[in-house]
């Protein structure tokens, strides 16, 4: 029998993926050129998935390898990407792509840095990048206002699906650090800092649902649990009106490798 990694979940659900998870804001573009001091020359993304970080990436016009270990998601990502010059496609673990000599001025991941091996991604990032280079490590955090309706959702997940409720005391902390605390610990980079942008999306029942379905911790519980889950979710939505609002914070954690 095969047994799934949480980490490779998100194949199986690739096209509901990129049809339904936020993309990001090319803000985050911006913000990473101006804390290199210019565009970089060469990029490689670790985690690539369907591309959803690799569109604002791909805005510096520069050559971009986008190493991505599942399939399916690197085939979504290949469509995407079809025809662009600039844009390569690795298949295979970040733990696995070898850097070009001298490295690259910028390595970036979106929503996707934790599943790197935690006891070796800092040096990996380290030995990736060329001097002076940068670290650029973003992601959603999905939050809703608080009230009457967060209650009620934490209570369905504490009553049916436990092991992937959100302790609502480290929804916020987590939006915020973690990344910066484990970088600047380190030892290995210059200048750690966290910066934050916030949007509102809105998602009707299904959509919400279909979101939540690309999620790896709903992917892993069994579809007994699954199921009622969602359809408690469901029926709290509807209750509500139909459409559920999200905050959604994207941090950017940004890092330099010193010159020698």
């Amino acid at each position: 029998m095969t047994t799934r990694q949480q980490r490779r979940v998100f194949g199986e659900v690739a096209d509901a993926y990129d049809e339904v998870r936020p993309g990001y804001p090319v803000e985050i573009a911006r913000r990473v050129a101006a804390y290199l001091g210019h565009t970089p020359a060469r990029i490689v993304e670790s985690g690539a998935g369907t591309g959803k970080g690799t569109a604002v990436l791909r805005t510096f016009a520069a050559p971009l390898t986008c190493v991505e270990p599942d399939p399916a998601m690197a085939a979504v990502l290949r469509r995407r990407f079809a025809g662009d010059d600039l844009v390569e496609v690795f298949l295979g673990s970040f733990e696995n792509w070898t850097p070009p000599p001298g490295g690259v001025e910028l390595l970036a991941s979106a929503q996707a840095w934790h599943w790197v091996d935690p006891t070796r991604r800092n040096q990996l990032a380290y030995d990736a990048l060329a001097p002076a280079g940068a670290l650029a490590i973003f992601g959603h955090h999905y939050g809703f206002a608080e009230g009457p309706f967060l209650d009620e959702m934490d209570a369905i997940y504490d009553e049916i699906a436990p092991e992937i409720a959100d302790p609502p005391d480290k929804r916020l902390d987590r939006a915020r650090s973690f990344h910066h605390d484990e970088i600047a610990e380190s030892g290995l980079f210059a200048d750690v800092e966290t910066q934050h942008l916030e949007t509102i999306v809105h998602f009707d029942t299904q959509r919400y649902l279909t979101l939540l379905s690309t999620f790896s911790g709903h992917r892993m519980l069994p579809e007994d649990k699954r199921v009622p889950l969602h359809n408690a979710l469901a029926d709290l939505i509807d209750r509500h009106g139909g459409v559920l609002e999200h905050r959604i914070t994207t941090s950017l954690w940004l890092a330099r490798k010193p010159r020698p």
